[in-house]
């Protein structure tokens, strides 16, 4: 990690002042170096297994993520992936920044890639509620309906965290909205655990199936606390006689 760096200057550069320089969005200090020289400087990794435009883009720097992008020529670093298996896409999908999510794309970034968790970069931005996120990586081929390692698709991220927006736009976006996790349990079960009443009752507006039973032989009005589960009978009956 302290390894010194030949930067042709009177100072020596080391990898801690480099992934400093990342973390902070210094861009002057990287424009001091060749092309070749920061393409080297790629394969470097700190303590979480984290490249230099991991932390750039983490950090939210985007001019510096465009510069280590344009220097990833061959393409060896824009997938890679940190101890927890997060490659860049994971966090700037995280963060909600267009820019840096467009310059991943264009350069390469996987966008059906998953982490150690089974979550691809779509599980981030619906579980913050980052539409344009979402819809930007839809438009680059997202699958909509991915599972992670506990069969979480985006909906249930989305409905976990009460972001309706989200909802509504990937249901709109043709996502199954009665897509089963391993314990057998619909986004509107998810909406309903957390006692998110908005999106519950979205759901049950976009034909969500109030009957299904989880594994432990609940359904969603079992797994609802009495007012949240009033206001679905009533949505569900709405549903019908509309």
């Amino acid at each position: 990690m302290e390894m010194e760096i030949d930067a042709s200057k009177e100072t020596e550069t080391t990898a801690t002042d480099l992934f400093k320089a990342a973390e902070s969005g210094d861009a002057s200090l990287f424009h001091t170096f060749s092309s070749d020289q920061l393409s080297n400087f790629l394969s470097l990794r700190n303590e979480d297994g984290r490249s230099l435009l991991h932390v750039a883009t983490s950090s939210a720097h985007s001019k510096l993520v465009g510069i280590l992008a344009e220097a990833d020529s061959l393409g060896k670093v824009i997938n890679s992936k940190d101890e927890e298996g997060w490659a860049p896409i994971h966090s700037a999908s995280s963060i909600g920044n267009l820019d840096i999510l467009q310059i991943l794309l264009t350069k390469g970034a996987d966008v059906n890639l998953k982490n150690d968790g089974g979550r691809a970069a779509l599980h981030y931005a619906a579980s913050k509620g980052w539409v344009k996120i979402a819809d930007m990586l839809l438009v680059h081929g997202a699958n909509i309906n991915v599972k992670d390692k506990v069969g979480c698709t985006p909906l249930h991220r989305a409905a976990s965290t009460g972001h309706s927006e989200l909802c509504e736009f990937l249901i709109e976006e043709g996502a199954e909205i009665d897509a089963l996790d391993k314990a057998n349990q619909t986004p509107l079960m998810t909406a309903v655990i957390c006692e998110n009443k908005q999106v519950a009752l979205l759901l049950v507006r976009h034909g969500a199936d109030v009957d299904i039973e989880d594994k432990e032989g609940y359904t969603v009005l079992g797994r609802a606390p009495k007012d949240l589960r009033d206001s679905i009978i009533d949505a569900a009956k709405a549903m019908m006689e509309g």
